[in-house]
């Protein structure tokens, strides 16, 4: 599982002394225990740790933004540095040539159907911003 690599590699990350790293893999596997213990008596895979990583790094991205708006840069830094460590486990995200093409060739194109369409077989590898965008024919 997905889980287990980012366990490996906070491990590996400690070894090597990269604070860095380690933070934003603990962060990963404490929201996945989180998750776990919620009591919401599913069972967490692969994609709900996409789902985590995806929500963790738009969440650095905008401290980033933060720190850099009050000239913090050695903290932006470290924020660029965890979402790259985090980014390394996600999927490569399609295109918006991609999605368009797929989108065109769709029977239906509500906004619903679209939406469940792509969630359902592009979970995690799709921005679904952009394709509710698209959607909307913007």
């Amino acid at each position: 599982m997905l889980i287990d690599d980012i366990k490996k590699a906070k491990i590996q990350a400690m070894k090597d002394h990269d604070e860095n790293k380690k933070n934003a893999f603990s962060m990963v596997v404490t929201r996945y225990q989180a998750l776990l213990t919620s009591g919401a008596g599913k069972e967490v895979g692969d994609a709900e740790v996409l789902a985590i990583i995806q929500k963790f790094a738009k969440e650095l991205e905008e401290e980033k933004q933060g720190y850099l708006s009050v000239g913090r840069s050695e903290s932006a830094a470290a924020c660029d540095a965890q979402k790259a460590a985090v980014e390394a486990f996600l999927p490569k995200q399609l295109s918006e040539e991609e999605i368009r093409s797929i989108f065109a060739g769709l029977e239906d194109k509500s906004m619903p159907s679209v939406m469940k369409f792509f969630k359902a077989n592009y979970a995690g590898k799709v921005d679904m911003s952009l394709v509710s965008k698209i959607a909307r024919g913007q």
